[in-house]
């Protein structure tokens, strides 16, 4: 029988020790091997203009990168539960988010939130930009453009109202930007989703909606309301049809707005393998063809360009939120 000295084991469970701290340094470098299935939280229901660039993207990082990648929609309180339940995940980069437009507005609507959306989760990449649409309803027939219902709103102040799919969403803060911008005054009146607002817009017991692309663009082609414009600063040509808001609005920009985060915690090394792939896949052909089918733009970006744009949102929405003294219990 070999005897093993004091000196032998030691070695031995050196070796060991250096060996597992070896393994996450390892784990690290060949990511996403050895995770298993990733998870990427759409913080909204399915069927959405979120959930739809949730699937296209967990499509093509499955494809890229030979793992499964599901989604799991995380829906509630304007995307704070999903938030939240990635800021409280695990760190080893088997959980990704669709980071919406909500992570540069709700600190500024919430009293108190269960998460830091600065200080908790990681932006790393933009991958969509897509309009809003305003549109009316068709018995308005004397609003045929932006100016138009500028004028009435304001030869009838207070007599408009304006869905949209919930307080706090970008569709809501549409129109009171577009309210503060214009000096007009309408009315809100938010609904559970923008499906049931815009039945009711087509219906004609609400008057306007500033909604997604994807979301009303049925109903524009189908002719059942007015679509006076987009809401991005300058032209689509998925939209060709349609000029700018901002044409008539100076600097009137309201575009929403999707991208790919981690909960903080998760390593470099994860999150600038996270950052190329995002890269990757907003240049493929088949990403700008699936996108341009719900009318929305892929992004190529970075950590640094992205983090600087949601700071220029927060600066946006927060100053409109405080100055308007809106607030969601």
């Amino acid at each position: 029988m070999t005897k093993l000295s004091r000196r032998t084991i030691s070695k031995g469970l050196a070796a060991s020790a250096l060996s597992l701290l070896a393994r996450p340094s390892i784990a690290q470098a060949n990511y996403p091997a050895g995770v298993g299935t990733i998870k990427l939280v759409v913080p909204y229901p399915a069927g959405g203009a979120t959930d739809v660039i949730g699937r296209i993207v967990a499509d093509r990082l499955s494809a890229l990168w030979h793992v499964s990648v599901i989604v799991e929609n995380v829906a509630g309180a304007a995307a704070n539960i999903g938030m939240d339940r990635v800021a409280k995940g695990p760190t080893d980069g088997s959980t990704l988010f669709i980071v919406p437009p909500q992570i540069a507005i709700n600190q500024y609507l919430y009293a108190k939130l269960a998460y830091d959306p600065e200080k908790d989760l990681v932006p790393i990449a933009q991958v969509a930009n897509l309009p809003n649409i305003l549109v009316v309803k068709k018995q308005l027939a004397e609003i045929r453009t932006v100016k138009d219902l500028i004028d009435y709103a304001k030869a009838n102040p207070g007599k408009l109202n304006y869905a949209s799919s919930g307080n706090g969403t970008t569709i809501h803060l549409s129109g009171e930007l577009f309210k503060s911008m214009t000096g007009t005054e309408m009315n809100h009146i938010p609904y559970r989703g923008s499906a049931p607002a815009m039945n009711d817009l087509v219906g004609g017991q609400v008057d306007l909606m500033f909604d997604n692309a994807p979301s009303v663009i049925g109903q524009v082609r189908g002719n059942t309301v007015n679509a006076l414009g987009v809401t991005t600063l300058k032209p689509t040509p998925l939209l060709p049809d349609l000029k700018p808001v901002a044409d008539t609005v100076p600097g009137y920009d309201t575009a929403s707005w999707f991208g790919i985060g981690v909960r903080a915690g998760v390593s470099e090394a994860i999150i600038e393998k996270i950052e190329q792939a995002a890269k990757t896949i907003a240049q493929e052909a088949v990403v700008k063809d699936r996108m341009a089918a719900v009318i929305a733009d892929p992004v190529v970006s970075d950590r640094k360009t992205f983090n600087e744009f949601i700071m220029a949102e927060r600066q946006k929405w927060g100053t409109l939120i405080q100055k308007l003294n809106l607030r969601v219990e």
